[in-house]
């Protein structure tokens, strides 16, 4: 029965110590993460900055403090009221890209690394947009980030803290000037829509006048053309005719008849009031009243014999 005992106690010994061993190796064997380094302190001191990889410490002798992220990190801050130059209170919102370059400076320079960014943001802020008026709050972000920037990464440096950028998320003004600022721009709108409006009339109405322009050229152009070959059309055919009438050798009889019969066709115009008659139209008529008065003595004349030959005995 006590060699039964014996042996339980030997047991729970050897339990005990694997336990140990199991607990030491454990607190001996630490693996870092990449991107990662964690600060170690020997009893209470500060010993060493651990870097990614594999690494052994002294078990109860050595503490290792909470891992630090070196990557870039992102914080947003809540929306802080800042007063203006002109006396108008805007709520801006902030986001502050840093990342943490000296583990061992974040862990004991600062107590808590971020919130000293963030009230460090907000009392910088409001010394720059203290010293613009809204409309340059508005406007200059740019210059409000850089000046951020520079002011933040000065103070942060000796945290171990290096702030990339600063940026503004929103700059919202006071209801009342954010509808007086949107009836402007509304007017503005207005105003710029009037003016393309009068311009595309503008141009319009050039286009239709070069338009119409180049069409009453164009017109004259054909107007003229066709005025020219109707006129060397026409001096053709005459010129064909008189050709003609002086191949044909015509008599002044033949000139006048065709002429008498010529003159119904001319007046069966309702317009035509009044005739112009050539003169050589007149000679022709001149000649033809000659002619039958010739005709008319030579009748009477042979009449006046008949009845003088009659009244002889």
């Amino acid at each position: 029965m006590p060699d039964g005992a014996g042996a339980v106690v030997w047991l729970f010994v050897v339990i005990v110590l694997l336990i140990f061993v199991v607990i030491v190796l454990v607190r001996s064997v630490r693996i870092i993460p990449q991107a990662r380094a964690g600060v170690v302190e020997r009893l209470g001191k500060y010993q060493r900055t651990l870097n990614p990889g594999l690494t052994v410490l002294i078990p109860f002798v050595d503490r290792l403090l909470p891992l630090l992220d070196l990557r870039e990190q992102v914080v947003s801050f809540p929306p802080q009221p800042v007063i203006t130059e002109d006396n108008l209170v805007v709520s801006i919102d902030t986001v502050v890209y840093f990342q943490v370059t000296d583990p061992r400076a974040a862990t004991y320079e600062i107590a808590n690394y971020i919130q000293a960014v963030e009230q460090l943001t907000t009392t910088t802020l409001r010394n720059v947009v203290g010293g613009l008026n809204l409309e340059e709050a508005l406007t200059s972000r740019d210059q409000i980030n850089g000046q951020l920037r520079g002011v933040l990464d000065e103070a942060t440096g000796r945290w171990g803290i290096r702030v990339s950028r600063v940026e503004l998320k929103a700059i919202d003004p006071p209801l009342s000037i954010q509808d007086s600022m949107e009836k402007q721009m509304r007017a503005e709108r207005d105003r710029r829509a009037a003016i393309l409006t009068a311009e595309g009339t503008k141009q319009s109405a050039i286009l239709t006048a070069e338009g119409e322009r180049q069409s009453s050229i164009l017109k004259a152009e054909g107007d003229a053309k066709a005025a020219i070959l109707r006129a060397d059309g026409e001096s053709q055919a005459i010129q064909k005719v008189f050709d003609a009438i002086h191949k044909g050798n015509p008599t002044q009889k033949l000139l006048a008849y065709q002429y008498l019969q010529t003159l119904p066709k001319i007046a069966s115009g309702s317009s035509n009031k009044l005739w112009i008659i050539p003169s050589e139209v007149g000679e022709a008529l001149k000649g033809i009243g000659n002619v039958l008065g010739n005709t008319a003595a030579d009748g009477d004349s042979d009449d006046a014999s008949d009845v003088a030959r009659e009244a002889q005995p």
